[in-house]
């Protein structure tokens, strides 16, 4: 029987449409598509050509109703080849005529059923193959997601490892400049203080020198004017004995206090000289805590400078 043309093709859809709407079930629509062909459009029914004008089902189910059309058209076309009324003659011609066709629907319908069968067990591996490759596909970019997250992760960690670690530093950095702004601080008040001192000192030691040099020159001078007066007083022994013996006693009473003064003077020299000794000690204490901090201060920025900081992430230094 002749193929369908195109405006055929679109009639024949229309049909088919028209009995999709009324037929619900699928072998009955597939069989009343057979119908439609092979009666109303002189098309002879295959499987595979069923299945491109239904779709619906499964391979196996447009090759189930094409049997059945073929079975229920036998038994109609023997009922009436075998009807008493027509002659011996027309009911062999055309048993044999329905027979040679009921055979060549059979192998049509066979050849339909292999070919359907074949692109189904090719569609099947296909997608078989497509799905494999999907699932491996899939996985690889669930693995490939996990060692990103992980990755993620690892770098989020040792950023905030790094950033603890630059805080801490900037903060012991601060600590350091604070103690070594203290230990200057420290070092000019003890400065301030020595120079003080050693004014205080000078100042106190030239108004030592001072008293002692006008004691002495009041001593001097008390020893000449005795002098003096033992000379003009020679002539009066008794006098001049008793005021020589005054004179003696007064100088060596002055000469006492000239000397407990002196020896005050001393001992307060002695003990400002001792307190500038604690004070230069304390200054060379200061000194040395002072490089000791510098050291620590040059070892830290030494160390912040050789460690390495992640790139990950970039940071505004902080303005210390």
């Amino acid at each position: 029987m002749p193929e369908a043309t195109a405006p055929e093709d679109r009639r024949l859809q229309a049909e088919i449409d028209a009995l999709r709407a009324r037929f619900t079930d699928t072998q009955e629509l597939y069989r009343e598509v057979c119908t439609l062909l092979f009666f109303r459009h002189g098309i002879t029914p295959t499987a595979n050509k069923l299945y491109q004008l239904v779709r619906k089902g499964s391979m196996s189910a447009p090759s189930e109703a094409l049997t059945r059309f073929w079975e229920a058209l036998r038994e109609k076309s023997r009922v009436r080849i075998e009807h008493p009324d027509l002659p011996v003659e027309l009911r062999d011609a055309a048993g044999e005529a329905i027979g040679a066709l009921w055979q060549r629907a059979q192998a049509m319908a066979q050849e339909s059923l292999a070919a359907v069968r074949g692109d189904a067990q090719a569609s099947v591996l296909a997608a078989q193959a497509a799905a494999e490759a999907a699932a491996a596909e899939a996985e690889g970019l669930r693995q490939a997601l996990a060692e990103a997250h992980e990755q993620l992760q690892a770098r989020e960690a040792a950023l905030r490892g790094a950033e603890q670690d630059l805080a801490r530093e900037r903060g012991e950095t601060a600590a350091l400049q604070r103690q070594v702004e203290d230990a200057g601080q420290q070092r000019r008040e003890l400065q301030e203080a020595m120079q003080s001192s050693e004014k205080r000192f000078a100042h106190e030691l030239e108004q030592q020198r001072a008293a002692a040099a006008a004691a002495q020159e009041r001593h001097a001078a008390d020893l000449r004017r005795a002098l003096l007066d033992v000379d003009r007083e020679r002539s009066a022994a008794a006098k001049a004995q008793k005021e020589l013996e005054q004179a003696r006693r007064s100088t060596t009473e002055h000469a006492e206090k000239h000397r407990a003064a002196l020896s005050a003077l001393q001992q307060e020299r002695a003990q400002l000289g001792q307190r500038l000794g604690e004070v230069e000690g304390a200054l060379a204490e200061t000194r040395a805590a002072r490089d000791m901090l510098s050291r620590r201060l040059d070892k830290a920025v030494a160390a912040k400078a050789s460690k390495p900081v992640a790139p990950a992430r970039k940071r505004p230094a902080s303005k210390a």
